[in-house]
């Protein structure tokens, strides 16, 4: 079916997003529609504003921790030694 057919096509605006890397990305908005203030990325996935010279920060993303990395956050040493001592103490039945 040819355009003729279908009727008149809904106006559209496009928009340029830019990514960190200098990826421009124009995806096409219907002419009414509310544009967003950020953009993904389909090279790279990275955030994309419509400044180009400010284009959003890429997201940061914090290394994998372990069980025990956030013990160490909670507790300090001095904790853990008399943690380990009254442990000990209890298999020693001496409490």
């Amino acid at each position: 079916m040819g355009e003729a057919e279908r009727g008149e096509s809904a106006p559209r605006t496009r928009i340029s997003f830019w990514c960190s890397n200098g990826h421009e990305t124009q995806p096409s908005f219907a002419g009414d529609a509310q544009v967003p203030d950020t953009w993904d990325c389909p090279r790279c996935g990275f955030p994309a504003g419509k400044d180009r010279d400010s284009p959003p920060d890429p997201p940061r993303t914090e290394p994998y921790k372990t069980h025990l990395a956030y013990v160490r956050e909670r507790r300090s040493d001095a904790d853990g030694e008399a943690i380990l001592a009254e442990a000990l103490a209890k298999l020693r039945g001496e409490i």
